[in-house]
């Protein structure tokens, strides 16, 4: 076996695993998929002028502009890392439980918390 046909081999194969190891990922869209989440959970606290989420953070839910912007004080989520995210802390519990959301109603199942983790981890892009 020539050198020149080993090197085109090991990158094919090297190709090949790199495709295979991100086919199982969705990507997840702010209208499809997130969008139906907040509507269900979130968008009665937080849209202005009279929801109460909106009136105690300033956080309207009622766009995408209006969610990335975040609260008066400052955005809530951090594209590329919910880990940094505070939407994602809150939904998720790791914040202090008197702020968990949604804010007195019940846990989001665990699907729609692995969807806004993965939509911010993927860039929370408007798509």
């Amino acid at each position: 076996m020539n050198k020149k046909f080993g090197t085109l081999t090991a990158m094919t194969v090297v190709l090949g695993v790199g495709l295979i190891s991100g086919c199982g990922e969705k990507t997840v869209g702010y209208n499809q998929d997130v969008l139906p989440i907040l509507q269900k959970n979130c968008l009665e606290c937080h849209t202005p002028p009279d929801g109460k989420g909106y009136e105690k953070s300033g956080l309207s839910m009622a766009s995408y502009e209006e969610l990335m912007k975040g609260t008066r004080l400052g955005p809530i989520i951090v594209p590329g890392s919910a880990a940094s995210s505070t939407l994602n802390r809150l939904v998720e519990g790791k914040a202090d439980p008197s702020i968990r959301m949604p804010h007195g109603g019940d846990w989001l199942p665990e699907a729609d918390r692995a969807t806004l983790k993965a939509w911010v981890d993927q860039g929370a892009r408007n798509n």
